[in-house]
């Protein structure tokens, strides 16, 4: 029996797809695209498209269709064992939409070997581009969702999060209020993870609890559809969408195109594809309650698993499904990898002078703090950006830069509370996690162990993890063990004797950042 498995993470920029041998617990072939690099005819700059508007930031499906070709193709040049693949999954980036008109089930089923799927798939779009996450346009939306809700409970009791922005039902109706004549000619609506998984499986494929939380249409508790947000978002939607399905289900064998064009072995299964965020979780074995990853990227990025549904009542955190049981937080921070970067900039270091003069104050700083709201903030929700600094000169270099890192990790506990799922091992990723000083701070804070992540293509593996453990009979921890193994050389335990300096700072930042946010508040509240 063939043991491998393909995992596909479709994100803003590029299309990363890996092979994993189930028998070995080794990634056997590993490969990119970037989209806006390979196919410079579509436009797009860092793999979308924008406008005069800032807000509106869109991409063309069909470059995925394209992109996806080339990486299969140049992955079967590398030697990926596609004749011996048992199933395939993926990741799609989450929020996006794509439309489709009445012709799509047809086509799908049709798919000609011969032709790219770019070209199968041409007529199939009732919207030729698809808005993503960093779409901020649906201010009113969002507003009109939020007041159709309250009294049903309210949209984050409903659906998981507040009516966000870059949510993929404010978008639909945002659509339909736009542009009805369009709207009515869709006849299915996808994610970017269902549409992608519906090429593979030759027929419209199903959303999993993972992806669909993240757009204010799914009953978080009983992932179904929730009657009333689908009536606040626009008329006949249900109809438009597909049925939500648990992770790991296995659709069927993958379309012949993928048998004939790229050689897949001709039993293949098409497994529901998730969001890159649930991908994630799988692909650093975040398999039990109170595991977490922290991503430090441009932002910073805190999920989360939990055995119960709880959603954060500040409407600032998320709640998805998560592929491995049980629900996955998020919280996403604007101010992140910048932020640090503008400290180090600001007293004229590098980084080895930032470690060093964070090195030369003492835990806790001597209580002195900052809220490093250099731009506007996401957690918590700060519309004027601003740095404010408690006993804390600016002039102090090493003083600013040990608040800087303190204040991120306070944070990060500090709104996480809601879980009411502390956090016992922690998972970091992303461009400060090769930073041991900050790592520390880490693992002081939370009072954790801290553990750098294995890879950076945790999304993609997540999706070839999901399909094996979908296909292969192999439990979640027996997965984790194979192909995310403990490694103490990567883990950096707490400090046992700071906890009670953390734990005292935790309050006083607690209370430094509500009095902030009043301030703030009554300086800028609108004319009565």
């Amino acid at each position: 029996m063939p043991r491998y498995h393909l995992g596909l993470d479709s994100s803003t920029q590029s299309l990363t797809g890996v092979v994993i041998d189930l028998d070995t617990g080794r990634v056997v072939c590993s490969r990119s695209v970037n989209f806006s690099e390979t196919f410079p005819e579509y436009g797009t700059i860092d793999g979308v498209l924008r406008g005069a508007d800032p807000h509106i930031v869109h991409a063309p499906p069909r470059l995925w269709l394209d992109a996806l070709d080339r990486l299969l193709d140049r992955m079967r040049a590398d030697g990926a064992p596609f004749a011996e693949l048992d199933a395939v999954s993926g990741s799609g980036q989450q929020h996006g939409s794509v439309y489709l008109n009445e012709t799509t089930t047809d086509a799908l089923a049709r798919l000609d070997p011969a032709r790219p799927l770019s070209e199968n798939l041409a007529g199939i779009f009732s919207r030729p581009t698809a808005p993503v996450w960093m779409d901020a346009s649906t201010a009113r939306p969002c507003a009109d969702i939020t007041a159709a809700l309250a009294a049903h409970g309210g949209v984050i009791a409903a659906t998981g999060s507040a009516a966000t922005l870059r949510f993929t039902g404010p978008q639909i109706r945002k659509f339909w209020q736009e542009d009805p004549e369009a709207y009515q000619s869709t006849r299915h609506i996808a994610l970017v993870s269902s549409f992608m998984c519906s090429v593979f499986s030759g027929k419209i494929a199903p959303i999993d609890p993972g992806d669909g939380a993240g757009m204010n249409l799914m009953d978080i508790r009983e992932r179904s559809w929730h009657p009333m947000a689908l009536k606040a978002t626009a008329p006949g939607l249900a109809a438009r969408l597909p049925q939500l399905a648990s992770s790991g289900t296995v659709i069927g064998p993958v379309t012949h195109y993928f048998v004939a064009r790229h050689g897949f072995h001709p039993n293949a299964r098409s497994v529901i594809w998730s969001g890159d965020n649930p991908c994630s979780a799988a692909g650093l074995g975040l398999i039990h309650a109170g595991m977490v990853a922290i991503s430090m990227g441009t932002s910073y990025t805190y999920f989360g698993t939990m055995a119960a549904c709880r959603v954060d009542p500040n409407g600032t955190g998320h709640v998805l499904g998560c592929p491995t049981g049980g629900y996955l937080s998020l919280l996403c921070f604007q101010n992140g990898g910048l932020a640090r970067a503008r400290v180090r900039d600001r007293y004229s270091l590098d980084w080895e002078g930032f470690r060093r003069a964070m090195a030369s104050v003492p835990p806790g700083n001597h209580g002195r703090l900052m809220l490093p709201w250099f731009d506007v903030e996401i957690v918590p929700a700060v519309t004027r950006a601003g740095v404010h600094r408690l006993d804390l000169d600016e002039g102090d270099a090493a003083g600013n830069c040990r608040a800087l890192v303190e204040a991120q990790m306070l944070a990060m506990k500090r709104h996480a509370d809601w879980m009411q799922t502390p956090a016992d091992l922690i998972y970091a990723t992303g461009g400060a996690s090769e930073d041991r000083s900050v790592l520390q701070v880490m693992a002081d804070v939370f009072q954790c162990p801290v553990q750098t992540a294995p890879t950076t293509k945790s999304a993609a593996l997540g999706a070839a993890l999901i399909a094996a453990q979908a296909t292969a009979g192999i439990t979640w921890p027996e997965l984790a063990a194979r192909f995310i193994p403990a490694d103490p050389a990567r883990r950096i335990a707490p400090d046992p004797s700071t906890a009670k300096t953390y734990k005292a700072l935790l309050a006083r930042y607690t209370a430094f950042e509500h009095q902030t946010l009043a301030t703030l508040r009554r300086h800028h509240a609108p004319d009565p």
